[in-house]
């Protein structure tokens, strides 16, 4: 019995659920080209007295119109900052096709301090959000050494959702039965 599997579970678990999506997005992503999910990362203050901390993002998403040995493994760019959470992601991609040939690049600004809690932060984000008519910026809620695992979870779960309207628009186009 092989229990560094039922390990690598728990920690991922505890990982995935550390994680929350304040603000969600119901567009589906392109089913061929390029994605973009822009999103607000609000991190957890890392010793108690310290402040909470903004930074806003932007997940591009590109799926190869043409598959090739070269292409036909996920790729991912400026989304983890140690192996850990690195680790987290891979346990997920083992189990899922949904990530094969795609490529996944995370860019963010520096992070901006604010001295609210993370729930007052996220309220003044969706109040802006709201005012500015937004509705395709995501807000990420996470304890700030799993960031680039938030950036991972939201960009999984856009793909996951978005299976259903691919599948139909590949049908649609005649590329499947």
């Amino acid at each position: 019995m092989n229990f560094s599997e039922f390990e690598d579970r728990r920690r991922f678990q505890q990982a995935w659920e550390a994680v929350r999506i304040a603000r969600a997005v119901e567009y589906s992503l392109f089913t061929f080209g390029t994605s973009d999910l822009p999103y607000f990362l609000v991190c957890d203050a890392r010793p108690p007295q310290q402040t909470v901390t903004i930074t806003r993002g932007d997940v591009r998403i590109t799926r190869p119109l043409i598959i090739t040995p070269d292409n036909v493994h996920p790729e991912f760019r400026n989304f983890f900052e140690n192996d850990d959470e690195g680790l987290l992601a891979e346990f997920f991609i083992q189990r899922t096709a949904a990530f094969s040939n795609l490529q996944f690049e995370n860019q963010h600004g520096p992070a901006r301090i604010v001295t609210d809690s993370v729930d007052e932060a996220v309220a003044k984000l969706n109040r802006q959000l709201d005012q500015d008519e937004e509705d395709r910026v995501a807000i990420l809620c996470a304890p700030a050494s799993l960031a680039g695992f938030a950036a991972f979870r939201y960009a999984a779960e856009r793909m996951m959702r978005s299976v259903p309207d691919n599948i139909q628009e590949l049908r649609e186009r005649g590329l499947l039965p």
